[in-house]
C-alpha cells in the first residue's frame, strides 16, 4: 500500500478536527472569552507572565510538549502493525489530545495560571493536591532525566548535529531580542531564523564536534549530560522571552519545514508501506496490544505532560483566552502530524518486510533510529537530499525537540518546588534560584546516583513513564470535568476520554507491577506501587468531588 494514503487520511482528519471539532469545544463547552483578562496581563512580571503573540506561544507550547516522545512512541508501537498505531494517533489527536491540551490551558487561565497540581487543591481538595503533585514530580523527573541521556546519545552518535543543536540557542537569543526589544516584523524574523537554522544543519556534518572519551574521570555521555543540565538550569531562570519562547518558536517552524519536506518526499517518491497492517508474527515477549499500545504512544495521541506545560508555562503567556484553541488544540494537531510522520518513516522507509522485521526483532526496538533511518531514505528517494544531510536534519529535529522539552520540564519542576514552598510556607524554597537548584539536584541524583558514572540513571525509571504519564492525562481531564460540572456545562466530551485513558493507564500499571514482581525488580515495583496508589486515591477524590458538584447543581 502507498504511504500517500496514510498521509492524506491522517492530515485531512486532523485538519477537520481543528476546524470543526475544536471550534465546537472552544465555543460551546469551554466558552472561551476574548474579553477575559488572562493572568499574562493581570499578573505580568516580564519573567514568567508575559502576554505573547499566539503564533510565538504556539511554537513554545508545541515544541515543549513534542520532545522526542511523538517520534519514539509511534516508531516503537508499529511492532503491532501500522493500523493500530495510525488509528490511535489520528483519533487520539482529534478527540483526546486537543481537548486535553486546550482544556488544561483554559482551567489554568481561569484560576490565576495555577499548575494543574496546585489547581487540584482548589477544585478537589488538599489530599488530592498532595498526591497529584507527587505524580507530577515523578513525571517531570522521568522526562528531564531520560531526555538528558537521549540528547547526549544523539550528540555522540551524530557529531554533525552538535553545531546546529547548540547553535540554535544563539539563533533563539537573537530572535528574542529582535521580536521584543527591536520590534522587528515577525514574518521577517521567522524567515531569517529558519534560514539560520538550516544553514547550521548544512554546516553541521562539515564541522563535527566530539568530546573526549574521558574527561575529569567522566565519559563523553556524562559530560554532555552535565552540560545539558547546566544549560537547562540557566534557561529556566531567564525571562521566557529571552530564550524559551524564541527557541521553541523557531524550532516549531523548523519542524514544520522538516515535516513539509518529509511529506513532500512521500508525495514525490510514493514509498510503499512494507510493515503489516496487523502484525501476526510478533516477536517473543511482545506485550498485548491492549492496553500497552495506549501507553506506548502517549505524545502524539494524548499525554499528561501536555497538561503540565499547558498549565505551567503556556497559561502564563496567553494573551487572549480565545488563543487557547490555537495554542492548545492546534499544538496537539502539530504533534499528531509529527507522530504520523514517525509512523510513515518507520513503516515505509525500509526496502522490504524482511528489512523491517530485522529492525523490529523485539519489543522496544525501532524508536528514533528507525525514524531517522526510514525518514532519511524517504527524503533521499523523494527529494534527492543526501542520506547524510537528511539523517542530520532528522537527528537535529529530534535533539532540538528533546532539548526544548528539557528547558520547559526543568522550569516546570522549579515551579513545583516553588509551589510546595508556598503551600507549606517554606520561604526559601519558594524562590527561583533555590527551587532550580533542587530541580537540577534531583535530576542529577537520579542520573548519577542510580546510573553510576555514565549518568544514565534517567533510563532506570523510564519504563514507568508511559503509564504514569497517561494516568496524569486522565487525572487532568478529571479536574477539567469537575470544573465543567460546576459551571453547569456538558462534560461528556471530557468524561469519555478520561474514562478510557484512566482505564488503559491503570491496566498497564497493574501489568507492569506483575512484571516487576516476577523480575524481582523491587525498586520499580515499589515506585509502580506508589504511582498506582496515588492515582487511585486521586481518582476517588476527584470522583467524589464530581458527585458532590452534580448534587449541588441538581439542587440549585
Amino acid at each position: 500500500m502507498s504511504a500517500i494514503y496514510l498521509m492524506l487520511f491522517g492530515l485531512i482528519a486532523m485538519s477537520l478536527g481543528y476546524f470543526v471539532y475544536s471550534k465546537f469545544i472552544a465555543e460551546k463547552i469551554f466558552k472561551l472569552d476574548k474579553n477575559f483578562q488572562t493572568p499574562a496581563h493581570t499578573m505580568e512580571d516580564g519573567v514568567d507572565y508575559v502576554p505573547t503573540n499566539k503564533y510565538v506561544l504556539w511554537g513554545h507550547h508545541f515544541t515543549s510538549v513534542a520532545g522526542a516522545a511523538p517520534i519514539v512512541g509511534p516508531a516503537i508501537a508499529v511492532i503491532w502493525g501500522w493500523l493500530p498505531a495510525f488509528l490511535w494517533v489520528v483519533f487520539g489527536t482529534i478527540f483526546f489530545a486537543g481537548v486535553h491540551d486546550m482544556g488544561a490551558i483554559w482551567a489554568s487561565v481561569r484560576n490565576r495560571a495555577k499548575s494543574v497540581g496546585a489547581l487540584t487543591g482548589d477544585v478537589v481538595g488538599k489530599r488530592a493536591r498532595l498526591l497529584f503533585m507527587v505524580v507530577i514530580f515523578l513525571v517531570l523527573l522521568m522526562v528531564n532525566g531520560v531526555f538528558g541521556v537521549v540528547i547526549a546519545k544523539l550528540l555522540i552518535n551524530n557529531p554533525g548535529s552538535v553545531v546546529p543543536v547548540w547553535g540554535a540557542i544563539a539563533v533563539a537569543i537573537v530572535i528574542g531580542q529582535a521580536i521584543y526589544r527591536f520590534k522587528w516584523n515577525l514574518p521577517l524574523v521567522s524567515l531569517l531564523g529558519v534560514i539560520a537554522l538550516y544553514g547550521l544543519i548544512y554546516m553541521g556534518p562539515q564541522m563535527p564536534v566530539t568530546l573526549p572519551d574521558k574527561f575529569m574521570g567522566l565519559s563523553a555521555s556524562a559530560n554532555w549530560i552535565l552540560l545539558l543540565f547546566a544549560y537547562a538550569a540557566i534557561a529556566s531562570l531567564l525571562p521566557v522571552w529571552v530564550l524559551l519562547q524564541p527557541r521553541d518558536y523557531i524550532n516549531g517552524l523548523q519542524l514544520f519545514v522538516g515535516l513539509i519536506l518529509l511529506y513532500a518526499a512521500v508525495l514525490i517518491g510514493n514509498p510503499t508501506v512494507v510493515a503489516p497492517a496487523i502484525n501476526t508474527d510478533l516477536p517473543m515477549s511482545t506485550p498485548s496490544l491492549v492496553p500497552l499500545l495506549f501507553v506506548t504512544i502517549a505524545c502524539g495521541a494524548i499525554s499528561g505532560f501536555h497538561g503540565l506545560v499547558a498549565s505551567g508555562t503556556s497559561s502564563k503567556q496567553l494573551n487572549k483566552e480565545t488563543d487557547g484553541r490555537f495554542v492548545g488544540y492546534f499544538g496537539a494537531v502539530g504533534e499528531g502530524a509529527l507522530a504520523l510522520a514517525a509512523i510513515i518513516a518507520a513503516c515505509a522507509g525500509f526496502a522490504s518486510l524482511a528489512d523491517w522485521q530485522a529492525v523490529y526483532s523485539a519489543f522496544g526496538q525501532g524508536g528514533i533510529e528507525a525514524f531517522v533511518q526510514g525518514g532519511a531514505t524517504i527524503l533521499e528517494n523523494g527529494t534527492g537530499i543526501s542520506a547524510e544531510v537528511s539523517a542530520t536534519m532528522l537527528t537535529v529535529m529530534a535533539a532540538l525537540f528533546a532539548g526544548t522539552t528539557m528547558d520547559t520540564g526543568l522550569r516546570l519542576q522549579r515551579y513545583i518546588f516553588q509551589e510546595w514552598g508556598e503551600i507549606y510556607q517554606v520561604k526559601w524554597m519558594s524562590k527561583a534560584l533555590p527551587a532550580t537548584a533542587l530541580s537540577v539536584g534531583s535530576c542529577l541524583v537520579l542520573a548519577f546516583g542510580a546510573g553510576g558514572a555514565d549518568g544514565s540513571g534517567g533510563l532506570l525509571i523510564w519504563p514507568l513513564f508511559g503509564t504514569t504519564n497517561q494516568l496524569l492525562a486522565g487525572l487532568t481531564l478529571l479536574i477539567i470535568a469537575v470544573m465543567l460540572v460546576r459551571r453547569k456545562t456538558p462534560a461528556i466530551y471530557v468524561v469519555i476520554p478520561l474514562i478510557f485513558i484512566l482505564t488503559m493507564g491503570l491496566l498497564a500499571l497493574l501489568i507492569q507491577l506483575r512484571g516487576f514482581y516476577e523480575k524481582a525488580d523491587w525498586f520499580l515495583f515499589g515506585l509502580d506501587l506508589v504511582v498506582l496508589v496515588a492515582a487511585v486515591l486521586v481518582t476517588l477524590e476527584c470522583v467524589s468531588a464530581l458527585r458532590r458538584e452534580k448534587k449541588q447543581v441538581q439542587a440549585s
